[in-house]
Parts: C-alpha cells; structure tokens; sequence
C-alpha cells in the first residue's frame, strides 16, 4: 500500500511538473501578453460587429492607436484601427493573423519600426520585419496593398534622425520593385528647411507623438493611396 501510495504521488507530481512546465512553453512561445487587453478589444469589436472585406486596416504603434477620428478622416470607407502602443513591426508580423488578415482588407496602412530603433533595433531589422510582414499578408491575401508610413522624426527620438533615414531608404527601396506595396514619406515634410523635426507637428507634452496638426499632414499624405486602392479594386 505504501509504495502504490509513493508511486502515485510520484506520478502525480511529475503530471504536476510537466503541467507546470507546458505552462510556461506556452507563455513563452505563444504571447508575451504585453497588449493581451488591446486584442481582447479587438476581439470583442469583431464579435459584436465583424468589419466587411475590403476595407482600410490601420495597424501599427501609437502613432495608428492616437489618430483621432480616423474613419471620419477618410469618409466613406471601411476603416478598421488597429494599433497597439508601443509596439515593434515584429509584434504587428505576430499578431497579423489576428488583426489584419481575417478582415479582408483591400488596403493595408502600416505604421511601425519607431519603436525598434529607441529600442537597440537596426535598420536592417526594420526591413527584415517589413519583409516578414508582406509575406505573411501576401501568403494570405495576395491582393491586398500595403503602404508604409515611413519612420517620422520627432525631438524626443531626435539621436535617432540617421538610423531613421537610413530605415526609411531601405524599406523605400524594396518597395520601389514589389507591386502593390506603397511607402508613403512622411519623414521629409515633418523636417523644417534646417532638418530638424518640425515641433509644430508633435504633442508638446513628449515631442514624440503627433497633435492634430501633425495627423492632418498624414491623412493628406495617405489619401491619395487610399483613394489609388480603391480605383484599383478588383471589380
């Protein structure tokens, strides 16, 4: 009796262990959960009423989560905000089957990579990224355009101006030879005559965010490639 005893607990707390270890592999490898409430908003927005195909995703960092009025920005289209602060592009490639590609988009706008320079990335993992992100859109949806709103410069980021520019020019350059795939410059109109980021366009609170200012210039950089999706819609 007692060694069945000790054998069962043996198995028990092995079962325990190994439940615990799974545990841990799958919040490891599955999600970090650093913006767990802003995909459970998402979800949640799906569920009550699920976006229709051929609309406009607006994904990426803060500068997509802090537009204010973006659908009445572009009126009379299917616009679908899906930023999370903070993130990198590597984050927005994770979550793309989740909050890019189910909606079918016909345009997809991208804002990301800000936030892997501040954060040690290179410019060639930017482009690295971007190139992860198409693929896994395209593998998808092989229709669906893709602009990038290239890296914005700002004075609270402004050590950063050169490895920006740099970003910017490869991701410009690989788009120059991919169809479908727009860049969209807003890195040189947000630049005063002298190259330094215009602190008209930027929330003075952080000199890193844009004010209304700063988002009205976008929405004119990013209509034309808004109104050029729709013209070139399969019928």
């Amino acid at each position: 009796m007692k060694r069945t005893a000790f054998l069962a607990a043996l198995l028990l707390g092995g079962a325990t262990t190994l439940a615990h270890a799974q545990s841990r592999a799958v919040a490891d490898t599955v999600d970090d959960q650093p913006w767990a409430s802003d995909i459970a908003a998402f979800r949640k927005a799906d569920r009550l009423n699920f976006p229709k195909p051929g609309g406009i995703v607006f994904v990426g960092s803060s500068s997509i989560v802090f537009w204010p009025h973006l659908a009445a920005d572009f009126p009379g289209e299917n616009v679908i905000q899906r930023g999370f602060g903070g993130s990198e592009l590597g984050d927005v490639v994770y979550r793309a089957r989740t909050i890019v590609i189910p909606y079918k988009p016909r345009l997809v706008v991208l804002y990301a990579g800000d936030n892997d320079l501040a954060n040690g990335r290179t410019p060639q993992d930017v482009l690295t990224q971007f190139q992860r992100f198409v693929k896994v859109v395209r593998d998808s949806l092989p229709k669906t355009r893709i602009a990038f709103i290239s890296i914005k410069p700002s004075w609270a980021r402004v050590a950063l101006l050169d490895k920006m520019r740099t970003a910017n020019d490869l991701v410009r350059n690989y788009i120059a030879h991919k169809p479908g795939l727009t860049y969209v410059d807003v890195f040189t109109p947000m630049l005063s005559p002298a190259g330094h980021p215009r602190m008209a366009l930027l929330d003075p609170t952080d000199s890193l965010h844009l004010n209304a200012t700063g988002y009205k210039l976008w929405r004119h950089l990013v209509m034309p490639v808004v109104k050029e999706s729709r013209a070139k819609q399969p019928r």
